[in-house]
């Protein structure tokens, strides 16, 4: 396994916050509303099996954490398991399945959450115009330079959270608990469709894992960090939608655009509204802008490595020094897909796609153990292969929730993916004379 020469000192506290800032994002603003319109009161359900689910996952992470330690998360965990072919699908899978999706779907979330105070923003062409301005708008601040990128990602997690968690305290006193009581218990269809769609809310700790190589004593430090992180987390996420219930009872699912606006208006009036409106909006726009900067950058490194056979998005600007070709075509897929979609059907097929990275994740931790390649000191799920294949039978039942369509699209995705590998390959191949 490579070795890197970065410093380890990231601690429990630093990588418990990088998770926590890297899950609690955008989709928790409207995703009360879109869950309590299939299962009401017993939405909890759904929570908690992804809470459960990935728990598992975040176990197998820290495993792997602790036995691979070069940076790149995720991604190098597949790859030191499977090979650059593997290694190669999730890599791509992330930053197109993904994060391209999840940036179109984020915009949608958006523009819904205006909407609530602009109706103007129902309006299509108007939505559309807007994700033109917005993702051009984010492409020339980031081709002028990366201090402008930079300094637009400093908007932090404080400005997110307080609001969340002033909501949940405030919200205890407003909450009519007959409004809370089930009226049954839903399907196991209904729960996985929900739970599909809610995954989304909580992916996105693979990327504070990417910093392996940084990590104080990761095989102590991973494990600790994803516990505390994700009971934070879950705590978090299940008291919104228990407020949220709570205060607004059936009339939850009407408030798709900002239920969490609603809420904070029943509670302390206008004032609310503004406050949510203004974090969600802080915060969605934040991971926009993150995106746009960070994204773009994986592009134009595989460009530069051969990886992705089109040189062009390897070029520098010559006056800014950023990856401009690379920024351009990162944000102009965003508003293609962003004008294409709604921010269910992205969230859902954004989740798709990160489930079957999560899925190799779990897959590699079987194929490592068995290897017999793990260091003695390294972190080691109790139970055997219970978990790793719990994990996977799960994600593979979650994934079975996806309609036709969806499930075409994946696998005519990863299709066109393996077209693109073999052929760089054997282009490569040509290109290069054999001794």
């Amino acid at each position: 396994m490579k070795s890197e020469s970065f410093k380890r000192e990231i601690g429990v506290f630093g990588l418990s916050a990088n998770i926590i800032n890297s899950v609690i994002g955008a989709g928790i603003f409207v995703l009360p509303a879109i869950v309590a319109e299939k299962l009401g009161p017993a939405s909890i359900l759904a929570y908690l099996f992804c809470g459960g689910l990935i728990a598992c996952i975040m176990l197998c992470f820290a495993e792997l954490g602790s036995k691979v330690t070069q940076s790149g998360g995720a991604y190098s965990y597949i790859e030191v398991a499977f090979g650059k072919y593997v290694g190669f699908l999730a890599t791509n899978l992330f930053v197109l399945g993904v994060t391209v999706l999840a940036c179109a779907a984020i915009a949608n979330a958006l523009a819904d959450t205006l909407s609530y105070l602009l109706p103007i923003f129902t309006n299509k062409v108007f939505r559309t115009f807007f994700f033109l301005l917005l993702f051009l708008g984010l492409a020339l601040l980031n081709i002028r330079g990366v201090k402008q990128g930079i300094t637009l990602v400093k908007i932090t997690t404080i400005t997110k959270l307080v609001p969340l968690f002033l909501l949940i305290a405030w919200g205890g006193a407003n909450v009519s608990w007959s409004n809370l009581e089930w009226e049954g218990i839903p399907s196991l269809s209904a729960i996985g469709q929900m739970s599909l769609v809610l995954f989304f809310a909580f992916q996105g700790a693979e990327n504070s894992l990417s910093v392996g190589s940084e990590i104080k004593m990761p095989e102590r430090t991973i494990p600790k960090a994803i516990l505390i992180a994700f009971m934070i987390i879950l705590g978090v996420y299940i008291g919104l939608q228990l407020i949220s219930q709570g205060v607004l009872g059936k009339l939850l699912p009407d408030f798709k655009a900002a239920p969490l606006a609603e809420v904070a208006n029943r509670i302390v009036g206008s004032r609310g509204i503004t406050i949510m409106i203004l974090a969600a909006c802080v915060s969605m726009f934040g991971y926009l802008s993150g995106d746009v900067l960070n994204m773009p950058r994986v592009i134009f490194a595989a460009a530069r490595d051969g990886v992705v056979p089109i040189k062009l998005l390897a070029r520098v600007h010559s006056k800014f020094a950023t990856p401009h070709f690379s920024i351009i075509l990162f944000t102009g897929m965003c508003f293609i897909l962003a004008t294409w979609g709604e921010f269910k059907q992205l969230a859902i097929l954004s989740s798709a796609s990160i489930l079957l990275i999560y899925l190799g994740v779990a897959l590699a931790l079987i194929k490592l153990r068995i290897s017999g390649k793990s260091k003695p000191e390294s972190f080691r799920i109790a139970g055997g292969y219970a978990i790793p294949l719990l994990t996977i039978a799960t994600i593979l039942w979650l994934l079975s929730n996806l309609s036709f369509n969806e499930k075409l699209g994946v696998v005519v995705f990863i299709f066109l993916l393996s077209i693109i590998y073999w052929s760089t390959i054997r282009f490569k191949k040509i290109s290069i004379p054999q001794k």
